[in-house]
């Protein structure tokens, strides 16, 4: 996890036209390696290694789109995060990408679609593994939504983007000789208390996932790639006593908090199995209104892991174990081959 901090470490953040940040570019390291754009490479068979730089030469290929949780935080190496798992052992029958940015919302994934499809070769699946950051983006004030949906860093995008303007305010010679108007008042949006409504939060970010999930599937329809979309089970979705491991691992991260509130209180309205199923349910629908493929699989690990069974790293985030039990169960539910 030490390595991860260190990939993630926002001093050293590439922010890009679009996308607003991304992976680091050609990292490496024991844990984890990216390549040329910033993209995890995938193990598979026989020790082939593949990501999207070179994916052209790779024929046909599968993409497992997402954020954190698909990119694999957690996982000890690149080999045992979930597409390379996918890969290597459970549907093998082409290639998998790890198509995934580092705190993503739905929007930012399909964007990196869109940006980056030229270097893909012919796609037959798209997985795509999200909607938990929609959801908890919701609860940010409706002033830092947007059009589009609230990022993560949003705040600072906003004051930073108003420390310009305000240069730009200032008075001064211009071209033509003009004089610059005066500064205004300030266009940061002003800053109301989150939302805890589970209806709204849940309908909030619906829409976003309805909206961007079109997107993908009218991108896959020129191609005749099937597209599945697969909620991102949160650890207390799935069960409500966590293993011993997790129990001190959560209790030591919420100590750790650096917004100094422990993560169960800041996202208590969302952190319940009855607010994940509701999630579920409200994504369900959207999902066979656009005649795309729906799982569910909080129950199913539910079912499959035994209560000893060490799943977590924090309350998003896999172990191996708990990679590999996904990555079987997402093979068998959505008939990966």
């Amino acid at each position: 996890m030490r390595q991860y901090d260190d990939f993630d470490n926002r001093g050293h953040t590439r922010y890009l036209p679009y996308q607003m940040y991304f992976n680091h570019a050609d990292y490496r390291s024991d844990v984890l390696n990216t390549d040329r754009f910033g993209f995890r490479y995938t193990h598979g068979p026989g020790g082939r290694r593949a990501a999207l730089d070179g994916a052209a030469e790779q024929g046909p290929v599968n993409l497992f789109v997402g954020s954190s949780v698909a990119l694999g935080i957690g996982a000890t190496s690149d080999a045992t995060t979930i597409p390379s798992l996918l890969w290597s052992r459970y549907a093998s029958s082409v290639p998998w990408l790890n198509f995934s940015g580092r705190s993503y919302n739905s929007a930012q994934e399909l964007i990196m679609m869109l940006l980056y499809r030229h270097l893909l070769p012919g796609v037959e699946e798209i997985v795509i593994l999200s909607g938990v950051n929609n959801l908890l983006l919701a609860r940010l004030p409706a002033e830092l939504q947007g059009d589009h949906g609230a990022f993560f860093y949003c705040n600072e995008y906003y004051e930073l983007m108003e420390q310009l303007r305000a240069r730009h305010r200032r008075p001064g010679r211009r071209l033509w000789g003009r004089t610059g108007p005066a500064p205004g008042p300030s266009g940061l949006p002003s800053r109301s208390d989150p939302v805890h409504d589970l209806d709204e939060l849940i309908s909030r970010a619906t829409g976003l996932t309805a909206r961007h999930l079109d997107g993908w599937r009218r991108l896959a329809a020129a191609t005749g790639a099937r597209v599945s979309f697969v909620l991102t089970p949160l650890a207390p979705w799935i069960r409500r006593q966590p293993a011993r491991q997790e129990a001190v691992l959560f209790t030591e991260l919420d100590k750790l908090s650096h917004l100094g509130v422990p993560l169960d209180e800041m996202f208590g309205e969302i952190g319940t199995q009855d607010a994940g199923r509701r999630y579920a349910q409200a994504l369900r629908e959207t999902c066979e209104k656009q005649d795309v493929r729906f799982l569910e699989i909080a129950p199913l690990i539910a079912r499959a892991a035994a209560p000893e069974d060490w799943l977590f790293v924090d309350r998003g985030h896999f172990t191996d174990l708990g990679s590999d039990i996904f990555a079987r169960l997402l093979a068998e539910e959505l008939s990966l081959t």
